[in-house]
């Protein structure tokens, strides 16, 4: 790698939302400069109509290409060449078109190399249109770009969880009917590499969320014929996954902070108590894709567009997980590179005899039917 910064491509976003707002106010501190150097994919007529709007002192500097980036200065590369109208806090198609012409620029650069990693604005789905179909959201479209054939994991990211789901996108209807053994193993598997390779904890260990609450009584055939398998599986693969365990009483005993990452079953079963659990941050952060990319967990939010009262918080900690995750990334990677060929030969014995005969300081638990009433209550592996 050359020795230059970090180079951090921004894309605006919906230009009748806070993006600028947001990207304005994480880069007034001057030490940002002194971590990465900024790259704002976006129209340098909307951002100076931005700036006037909100009466921020934000300077930055037109560039027609990646090539002329400068470090120790916001460079503002020119991604939408049309004239754009403005409307503060209105969802319009122009704004939603310059959002993707921004984001389709930053994928095009990123293929040749032109940057390091990428933090997105907020954009409004409803008004983006990719070839005449709606625009699936910025994980599913970067996987496209850029993803080389490999699937996206959403991860979202706070002072206290790693959190990920095994569906998306789905009623709550569909959930028992869209899960599977391998679909589980595959996301937990990709969560447990994410983990160690991009977050540099080394034997990360992980929580698999139950489909039913404890409150169900008798297990029923999620748990028992899907995601406990499932567990199984994992724990004599390697990865230290635990459970199922009930969303209720996992979050509700505060047994999350024996774990590194969660898979939970599907959105609403977890969210609540990750953003009970936010204090200073929410992001999201997309595993699984040759590309770094982290957003702030928040909408457009029309309504508080050009007020100047918007928190920028959780969208200068995108910028700093971004950062972060770049420089676990390369020194993970860095030994794999050019690794040293054996000398020897190692003679080993795989029979599951041997592998149970060697004790494990986390060893993976086979579920365990929910207790019935007067019950001892299975115990959460503790962390030492």
């Amino acid at each position: 790698m050359e020795d230059r910064k970090i180079r951090v491509a921004i894309t605006h976003g919906d230009t009748n939302g806070v993006g600028y707002e947001l990207i304005f106010k994480t880069f007034a501190e001057p030490e940002m400069l002194e971590l990465c150097t900024p790259i704002i994919y976006g129209s340098p007529k909307v951002a100076a109509y931005h700036r006037k709007a909100l009466d921020l002192q934000a300077n930055f500097s037109i560039v027609n290409s990646a090539e002329e980036v400068r470090d120790g200065r916001i460079n503002l590369l020119t991604a939408v060449e049309e004239e754009v109208k403005v409307e503060l806090g209105m969802p319009t198609p122009e704004s939603g078109d310059a959002a993707l012409k921004a984001l389709d620029k930053a994928m095009t650069d990123y293929r040749e190399g032109l940057f390091d990693v990428l933090v997105t604005a907020p954009v409004n789905r409803d008004n983006m249109k990719v070839n005449g179909f709606p625009f699936s959201g910025h994980t599913r479209y970067i996987e496209a770009s850029v993803g080389e054939g490999q699937k996206a994991l959403t991860v979202y990211v706070n002072d206290h969880l790693r959190l990920a789901f095994a569906t998306a996108g789905m009623p709550l209807k569909s959930v028992a009917q869209a899960l599977n053994k391998d679909d589980l193993v595959g996301k937990v598997k990709l969560l447990y590499k994410t983990v160690r390779r991009d977050f540099n904890i080394s034997n990360p260990r992980i929580a698999v969320l139950a489909l039913n609450p404890a409150s169900a009584g008798k297990a029923a055939d999620e748990e028992e014929q899907v995601i406990a398998p499932a567990i199984e599986e994992l724990a004599k693969s390697g990865v230290e996954a635990f459970g199922p365990y009930a969303a209720d009483e996992f979050f509700g005993n505060g047994d999350f902070e024996h774990f590194d990452a969660v898979l939970a079953m599907y959105y609403d079963q977890a969210m609540p108590a990750f953003k009970s659990l936010s204090v200073e941050h929410e992001n999201v952060f997309t595993a699984g894709l040759p590309l770094i990319r982290t957003a702030a967990c928040e909408g457009v939010d029309y309504e508080l567009t050009g007020r100047g009262v918007t928190d920028e918080g959780s969208f200068r900690h995108a910028v700093y997980l971004a950062i972060d995750t770049f420089r676990y990334r390369e020194n993970y990677d860095l030994p794999l590179g050019d690794p040293l060929k054996k000398l020897y030969h190692e003679r080993r014995d795989e029979s599951e005899k041997v592998r149970f005969a060697i004790p494990k300081k986390h060893s993976g638990q086979p579920f365990q039917p929910r207790r019935a009433e007067g019950q001892p209550k299975q115990e959460v592996p503790k962390k030492e």
